[in-house]
């Protein structure tokens, strides 16, 4: 096989999932067997504290601040997310940021 047809095949695959590979998301792992909530949770994210993966050129402030919110309902932690701080390249290739919110009740 050719290094263009090599090249394009993967070009094409990149492109079926290019959209779905920006999308920022709640960066939420668990240690899976485990009863002890204290050590269920591997990531830095928590029911009431949700940190988001992010890339900063696709995603704005108010896109994350309403996953954030979204998040803090789902799991009933709180009524609101607040912003707590930013990390940068700490993540992974195409998503390298954080940004660390807390649940609160308003």
């Amino acid at each position: 096989m050719s290094s263009q047809k090599l090249l394009l095949g993967y070009l094409f695959l990149f492109f079926i999932g290019g959209c779905s590979l920006f999308n920022p998301y709640i960066d939420r792992r668990r240690n899976p067997g485990v009863a002890d909530i204290n050590q269920l949770y591997s990531g830095p994210s928590t029911p009431d504290k949700p940190v988001i993966c992010y890339n900063g050129w696709i995603s704005d402030d108010e896109e994350l601040q309403a996953l954030a919110d979204t998040e803090c309902i789902k799991q009933e932690t709180g009524t609101k997310a607040k912003f707590v701080k930013k990390t940068y390249f700490d993540g992974k290739l195409l998503l390298p940021h954080h940004a660390y919110y807390q649940c609160i009740r308003e």
